[in-house]
């Protein structure tokens, strides 16, 4: 799955095209390399978004098989490190 859609579909950021922004700008990192938007996301993937200057990192957990998912199932697929 492509990370400005994970990134949607967590809810870590509300919008896909705020997502690929964020990526553009350079405010996400998977594994301690900046990504794209169109990154693969896999389970075990540690992502980190840069929200007002303060970074914050998840542990993906579960990616999705589909495009749509319930906002309960959307807390279960990444955890907060640290």
């Amino acid at each position: 799955m492509r990370l400005d859609i994970f990134l949607k579909l967590s809810r870590l950021l509300s919008r896909r095209t705020a997502a690929a922004a964020a990526c553009q700008e350079g405010r996400v990192r998977v594994n301690g390399t900046t990504a794209k938007a169109s990154r693969s996301i896999a389970t075990g993937d540690i992502v980190e978004v840069t929200f007002d200057d303060i970074p914050s990192e998840f542990v993906v957990i579960k990616v999705p098989e589909t495009k749509q998912v319930s906002k309960k199932e959307a807390a279960l697929l990444v955890s907060k490190k640290g």
